[in-house]
Protein backbone atom coordinates (compact mmCIF):
# COMPACT_ATOMS: atom_id res chain seq x y z
CA UNK A 1 0.00 0.00 0.00
CA UNK A 2 1.15 3.53 -0.78
CA UNK A 3 -0.41 6.80 0.81
CA UNK A 4 -0.58 9.43 -2.38
CA UNK A 5 -1.90 12.75 -2.17
CA UNK A 6 -2.88 14.87 -5.32
CA UNK A 7 -2.62 17.97 -6.42
CA UNK A 8 -3.02 20.00 -9.26
CA UNK A 9 -1.91 23.55 -11.04
CA UNK A 10 -4.24 24.81 -13.34
CA UNK A 11 -5.78 20.97 -13.98
CA UNK A 12 -2.22 19.41 -14.15
CA UNK A 13 -2.42 16.66 -11.85
CA UNK A 14 0.23 15.14 -9.59
CA UNK A 15 0.59 12.14 -7.15
CA UNK A 16 3.23 12.41 -4.23
CA UNK A 17 3.83 9.63 -2.31
CA UNK A 18 3.41 10.63 1.34
CA UNK A 19 4.89 7.76 3.38
CA UNK A 20 8.37 9.63 3.87
CA UNK A 21 7.51 13.31 3.82
CA UNK A 22 11.29 14.04 5.47
CA UNK A 23 13.23 11.63 3.16
CA UNK A 24 13.17 10.26 -0.05
CA UNK A 25 10.63 7.38 -0.67
CA UNK A 26 10.94 3.79 -1.40
CA UNK A 27 11.96 2.98 -5.14
CA UNK A 28 8.45 2.94 -7.47
CA UNK A 29 9.31 1.32 -10.91
CA UNK A 30 8.11 2.33 -14.46
CA UNK A 31 5.74 -0.30 -14.82
CA UNK A 32 4.16 0.30 -10.90
CA UNK A 33 4.03 4.41 -12.31
CA UNK A 34 2.25 3.53 -15.49
CA UNK A 35 -0.09 1.38 -13.21
CA UNK A 36 -0.90 3.90 -10.45
CA UNK A 37 -1.36 7.16 -12.81
CA UNK A 38 -3.67 4.98 -15.07
CA UNK A 39 -7.46 6.49 -15.20
CA UNK A 40 -9.18 3.19 -15.50
CA UNK A 41 -7.00 0.84 -13.03
CA UNK A 42 -5.23 3.21 -11.16
CA UNK A 43 -5.48 6.86 -9.03
CA UNK A 44 -5.02 8.23 -12.52
CA UNK A 45 -2.15 11.50 -12.91
CA UNK A 46 -0.70 13.70 -15.36
CA UNK A 47 2.51 12.03 -13.54
CA UNK A 48 4.47 11.12 -10.20
CA UNK A 49 6.52 14.04 -7.78
CA UNK A 50 8.85 11.40 -6.66
CA UNK A 51 10.87 12.69 -3.29
CA UNK A 52 11.93 15.00 -1.33
CA UNK A 53 15.53 13.64 -1.68
CA UNK A 54 17.54 15.47 1.53
CA UNK A 55 20.89 17.05 0.71
CA UNK A 56 22.70 14.00 2.18
CA UNK A 57 20.74 11.35 -0.07
CA UNK A 58 23.24 10.02 -3.39
CA UNK A 59 20.44 11.69 -5.73
CA UNK A 60 20.66 14.99 -4.35
CA UNK A 61 24.72 14.83 -4.31
CA UNK A 62 24.64 13.57 -7.96
CA UNK A 63 23.00 17.10 -9.24
CA UNK A 64 25.63 19.10 -8.06
CA UNK A 65 23.26 21.73 -6.88
CA UNK A 66 24.73 24.03 -4.39
CA UNK A 67 22.39 25.75 -1.11
CA UNK A 68 19.36 23.62 -2.48
CA UNK A 69 16.44 23.35 0.35
CA UNK A 70 15.74 19.45 -1.53
CA UNK A 71 15.61 17.74 -4.75
CA UNK A 72 12.44 15.96 -6.66
CA UNK A 73 12.23 13.53 -9.50
CA UNK A 74 9.09 13.94 -12.13
CA UNK A 75 7.74 10.59 -13.43
CA UNK A 76 5.20 10.72 -16.58
CA UNK A 77 2.73 8.28 -16.39
CA UNK A 78 3.85 6.30 -19.77
CA UNK A 79 7.15 5.78 -16.36
CA UNK A 80 10.07 7.72 -18.28
CA UNK A 81 11.46 10.62 -16.26
CA UNK A 82 11.14 14.47 -17.28
CA UNK A 83 13.80 16.91 -16.49
CA UNK A 84 11.17 19.53 -15.36
CA UNK A 85 7.75 20.95 -15.04
CA UNK A 86 7.05 24.34 -14.07
CA UNK A 87 3.03 22.84 -12.77
CA UNK A 88 5.11 20.08 -10.72
CA UNK A 89 7.41 22.39 -8.87
CA UNK A 90 4.96 24.63 -8.01
CA UNK A 91 2.78 21.48 -6.88
CA UNK A 92 6.02 20.21 -4.70
CA UNK A 93 6.64 23.47 -3.18
CA UNK A 94 2.85 23.29 -1.64
CA UNK A 95 3.55 19.68 -0.53
CA UNK A 96 6.57 20.75 1.43
CA UNK A 97 4.85 24.13 2.83
CA UNK A 98 1.90 21.59 3.87
CA UNK A 99 4.35 19.07 4.87
CA UNK A 100 6.03 22.26 7.01
CA UNK A 101 8.99 21.77 5.47
CA UNK A 102 9.34 25.64 3.71
CA UNK A 103 7.68 28.52 5.60
CA UNK A 104 5.34 31.43 4.16
CA UNK A 105 7.46 33.78 2.28
CA UNK A 106 10.56 31.61 2.49
CA UNK A 107 12.77 31.89 -0.55
CA UNK A 108 13.93 28.55 -1.27
CA UNK A 109 15.48 26.81 -4.14
CA UNK A 110 15.10 23.09 -5.08
CA UNK A 111 16.92 20.49 -7.27
CA UNK A 112 15.83 18.88 -10.56
CA UNK A 113 17.21 16.76 -13.33
CA UNK A 114 16.58 19.91 -15.36
CA UNK A 115 18.78 22.19 -12.88
CA UNK A 116 17.80 24.32 -9.63
CA UNK A 117 14.82 26.41 -9.27
CA UNK A 118 14.50 29.32 -6.80
CA UNK A 119 11.01 29.63 -5.15
CA UNK A 120 8.72 31.33 -2.84
CA UNK A 121 4.88 31.16 -2.09
CA UNK A 122 2.94 33.88 -1.12
CA UNK A 123 -0.59 32.41 -1.16
CA UNK A 124 -0.55 28.31 -1.04
CA UNK A 125 -3.80 28.40 -2.91
CA UNK A 126 -3.09 30.74 -5.70
CA UNK A 127 0.64 32.40 -5.92
CA UNK A 128 3.70 30.30 -6.25
CA UNK A 129 6.66 31.31 -7.52
CA UNK A 130 9.46 29.73 -9.33
CA UNK A 131 12.25 31.22 -11.01
CA UNK A 132 12.59 28.58 -14.06
CA UNK A 133 15.70 29.57 -15.46
CA UNK A 134 17.19 30.65 -18.68
CA UNK A 135 15.52 29.32 -22.25
CA UNK A 136 17.75 28.12 -24.94
CA UNK A 137 17.15 28.16 -28.34
CA UNK A 138 20.78 26.13 -29.20
CA UNK A 139 20.25 23.13 -30.94
CA UNK A 140 23.25 21.62 -29.48
CA UNK A 141 21.51 22.06 -25.58
CA UNK A 142 17.64 21.41 -26.77
CA UNK A 143 19.05 19.00 -28.48
CA UNK A 144 17.98 18.90 -31.78
CA UNK A 145 20.09 17.20 -34.65
CA UNK A 146 21.72 18.85 -37.17
CA UNK A 147 24.53 21.80 -37.32
CA UNK A 148 24.91 23.58 -34.22
CA UNK A 149 22.10 26.81 -34.92
CA UNK A 150 19.18 28.61 -32.74
CA UNK A 151 16.16 26.57 -33.96
CA UNK A 152 13.91 29.20 -34.61
CA UNK A 153 11.21 29.41 -38.08
CA UNK A 154 12.49 26.18 -39.32
CA UNK A 155 9.83 23.61 -41.40
CA UNK A 156 9.57 20.30 -41.59
CA UNK A 157 6.91 17.95 -43.13
CA UNK A 158 4.21 16.37 -40.47
CA UNK A 159 1.47 14.31 -41.86
CA UNK A 160 1.73 15.52 -44.98
CA UNK A 161 2.06 19.25 -44.15
CA UNK A 162 4.52 21.60 -44.04
CA UNK A 163 4.94 23.30 -40.47
CA UNK A 164 7.07 26.54 -39.30
CA UNK A 165 8.65 25.33 -36.00
CA UNK A 166 11.13 26.73 -32.96
CA UNK A 167 12.75 24.35 -30.74
CA UNK A 168 13.45 25.42 -27.26
CA UNK A 169 14.78 24.45 -24.01
CA UNK A 170 14.46 25.27 -20.13
CA UNK A 171 15.96 22.08 -18.93
CA UNK A 172 13.39 20.25 -20.73
CA UNK A 173 13.17 20.51 -24.38
CA UNK A 174 9.93 21.90 -26.24
CA UNK A 175 8.26 22.23 -29.87
CA UNK A 176 6.50 24.85 -30.52
CA UNK A 177 4.26 25.43 -33.62
CA UNK A 178 3.00 28.61 -34.40
CA UNK A 179 -0.38 28.80 -35.74
CA UNK A 180 -1.48 32.23 -36.54
CA UNK A 181 -4.67 30.43 -38.24
CA UNK A 182 -5.65 29.21 -34.88
CA UNK A 183 -5.26 25.92 -32.48
CA UNK A 184 -7.32 23.22 -31.34
CA UNK A 185 -6.76 20.45 -29.14
CA UNK A 186 -7.63 17.79 -32.26
CA UNK A 187 -4.63 19.71 -34.02
CA UNK A 188 -2.92 18.77 -30.76
CA UNK A 189 -4.04 15.22 -30.68
CA UNK A 190 -3.49 14.61 -34.02
CA UNK A 191 0.13 16.05 -34.69
CA UNK A 192 1.34 15.84 -30.62
CA UNK A 193 2.33 12.42 -30.86
CA UNK A 194 3.87 12.37 -33.96
CA UNK A 195 6.14 15.52 -33.77
CA UNK A 196 7.11 14.37 -29.92
CA UNK A 197 8.83 11.21 -31.68
CA UNK A 198 10.36 13.03 -34.78
CA UNK A 199 13.82 11.91 -35.34
CA UNK A 200 15.30 15.25 -35.34
CA UNK A 201 14.66 15.34 -31.57
CA UNK A 202 16.69 12.59 -30.15
CA UNK A 203 15.64 13.19 -26.39
CA UNK A 204 11.68 13.39 -28.09
CA UNK A 205 10.02 16.57 -27.18
CA UNK A 206 7.31 18.29 -25.33
CA UNK A 207 4.91 19.63 -28.50
CA UNK A 208 2.74 23.03 -27.98
CA UNK A 209 0.92 25.16 -30.49
CA UNK A 210 0.22 28.66 -30.28
CA UNK A 211 -1.70 31.74 -31.82
CA UNK A 212 -1.72 34.90 -31.37
CA UNK A 213 -3.87 37.32 -29.31
CA UNK A 214 -2.58 40.59 -28.63
CA UNK A 215 0.91 41.77 -27.53
CA UNK A 216 0.96 40.32 -24.01
CA UNK A 217 -1.16 37.05 -24.93
CA UNK A 218 -1.03 33.87 -26.92
CA UNK A 219 -3.64 30.90 -26.76
CA UNK A 220 -1.68 27.36 -26.67
CA UNK A 221 -2.34 23.61 -26.97
CA UNK A 222 -0.22 20.95 -25.44
CA UNK A 223 0.91 17.61 -26.02
CA UNK A 224 3.49 16.39 -23.61
CA UNK A 225 6.55 14.25 -23.47
CA UNK A 226 5.39 10.77 -21.76
CA UNK A 227 2.06 12.36 -21.02
CA UNK A 228 -0.20 13.33 -24.01
CA UNK A 229 -2.95 15.77 -24.73
CA UNK A 230 -2.45 17.97 -21.14
CA UNK A 231 -4.47 20.91 -19.59
CA UNK A 232 -1.41 22.90 -18.60
CA UNK A 233 2.07 22.78 -18.23
CA UNK A 234 4.53 25.61 -16.39
CA UNK A 235 7.82 24.89 -18.95
CA UNK A 236 5.35 24.72 -21.78
CA UNK A 237 3.55 28.12 -20.93
CA UNK A 238 7.86 29.28 -20.28
CA UNK A 239 8.63 27.80 -24.05
CA UNK A 240 5.14 29.53 -25.58
CA UNK A 241 6.31 32.78 -24.37
CA UNK A 242 9.63 32.73 -25.17
CA UNK A 243 8.67 31.78 -28.62
CA UNK A 244 6.43 34.36 -28.77
CA UNK A 245 8.88 36.89 -27.86
CA UNK A 246 11.41 35.65 -29.96
CA UNK A 247 9.11 35.58 -33.52
CA UNK A 248 7.56 39.42 -32.68
CA UNK A 249 4.33 38.35 -31.50
CA UNK A 250 4.44 39.60 -27.75
CA UNK A 251 6.81 41.41 -25.64
CA UNK A 252 7.01 40.59 -21.93
CA UNK A 253 5.07 39.95 -19.88
CA UNK A 254 3.37 37.08 -21.79
CA UNK A 255 0.01 35.34 -20.55
CA UNK A 256 -0.31 32.06 -22.09
CA UNK A 257 -3.65 30.82 -22.15
CA UNK A 258 -3.82 27.25 -21.90
CA UNK A 259 -7.57 25.37 -21.91
CA UNK A 260 -6.85 24.41 -17.85
CA UNK A 261 -6.50 28.08 -17.15
CA UNK A 262 -3.60 30.84 -17.39
CA UNK A 263 -0.41 31.41 -16.60
CA UNK A 264 1.71 34.75 -16.78
CA UNK A 265 5.47 34.49 -17.83
CA UNK A 266 8.06 37.28 -17.23
CA UNK A 267 10.53 37.26 -19.03
CA UNK A 268 14.23 39.30 -18.92
CA UNK A 269 16.01 39.86 -21.87
CA UNK A 270 18.24 36.83 -21.80
CA UNK A 271 15.15 34.65 -21.70
CA UNK A 272 15.41 33.80 -18.05
CA UNK A 273 11.48 32.94 -17.02
CA UNK A 274 9.90 33.69 -13.77
CA UNK A 275 6.00 32.07 -13.28
CA UNK A 276 3.76 32.57 -10.58
CA UNK A 277 0.51 30.79 -10.16
CA UNK A 278 -2.11 28.29 -7.92
CA UNK A 279 -1.94 24.76 -6.66
CA UNK A 280 -5.10 23.20 -5.32
CA UNK A 281 -4.74 19.95 -3.18
CA UNK A 282 -7.74 17.36 -4.23
CA UNK A 283 -7.66 14.43 -2.39
CA UNK A 284 -5.24 11.52 -0.29
CA UNK A 285 -5.28 8.14 -1.31
CA UNK A 286 -4.33 5.06 -0.53
CA UNK A 287 -2.84 3.06 -3.34
CA UNK A 288 -3.23 -1.08 -2.85
CA UNK A 289 -1.04 -2.59 -5.90
CA UNK A 290 -2.89 -6.17 -7.40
Amino acid sequence: MIIFRKYHGLGNDYLIPTDKPHAAPSAIDANLVRRICDPHYGLGSDGILYGPYLPETTFFQRLEIQDAKCAFRILNPDGSEAEKSGNGVRIFCRFLYDNGMVALHENFTLATLGGPIRCRIDDPENAIRAEMGRLSFDSAIIPVVGPRREVVREHFMIDGKELEYCAVTIGNPHCVIPCPQGISKELACRLGPIIECEERFPNRTNVQFIAPVDRHAVRAEIFERGAGYTLASGTSACACAAVAVKIGWCESPVTVRMPGGELTIQLTADYSATQCGPVHHIYDAKYHDA
